[in-house]
């Protein structure tokens, strides 16, 4: 499987914006599922322009760290990478994962096609029963997406023992995951 940067004008994948902590765990995992074509990390939904790392560590630019997940929907569904997403957060956490804290570190779905929000809703709601304190998990569109510095993308393929907030187990969990298309 190849990650390299995906043809942005080949219509046949998708894209969705997911912010579930520290994003070098985030992209590792999603890296290991079938049909994800690739990912990258950055920072999405801030109020400044082309952040740096140490900027967002500020808790001023109301970014939060984030993968972009371009997938083949023939091979697996939106519904089936949401589920996915929420076995790698504590949907709870309000500005926490992990050891990390902060507003960078929010849990987010942040979507581009109007279309995905019956999925995503949907799935917040499954999602939701299982749980009687509300989600903090937040559902909004896309406002901007800018890559973070080319030593955070595929941290974990670079620093194979670097820091990760998500159990390793996790990740083969993430390998071994049928997908399903919705």
């Amino acid at each position: 499987m190849s990650y390299n940067n995906v043809n942005e004008a080949n219509m046949k994948y998708k894209d969705v914006y997911l912010a579930g902590g520290c994003f070098w765990g985030v992209e590792h995992y999603f890296r290991q599922i079938e049909g994800v074509v690739s990912t990258q990390v950055g920072y999405a939904n801030g109020i400044t322009e082309n952040p740096t790392y140490q900027e967002v560590c500020t808790d001023t630019t109301r970014f939060a760290e984030t993968v972009h997940v371009t997938y083949d929907p023939g091979k697996v569904g939106l519904r089936f990478l949401l589920e996915m997403y929420f076995k790698a957060i504590d949907p709870v956490s309000v500005n926490r994962q992990g050891h990390d804290s902060g507003t960078q570190y929010r849990t987010g779905i942040y979507y581009t096609d109007e279309a995905d929000v019956a999925v995503i809703e949907s799935v917040c709601r499954e999602e939701q029963s299982h749980y009687s304190e509300p989600l903090a998990v937040e559902v909004l569109p896309l406002v901007n997406f800018y890559t973070a510095e080319d030593y955070h993308q595929d941290y974990l393929v670079k620093n194979p023992t670097g820091y990760c907030h998500l159990p390793l187990a996790l990740f083969e969990y993430a390998r071994k995951a049928k997908p399903r298309v919705d």
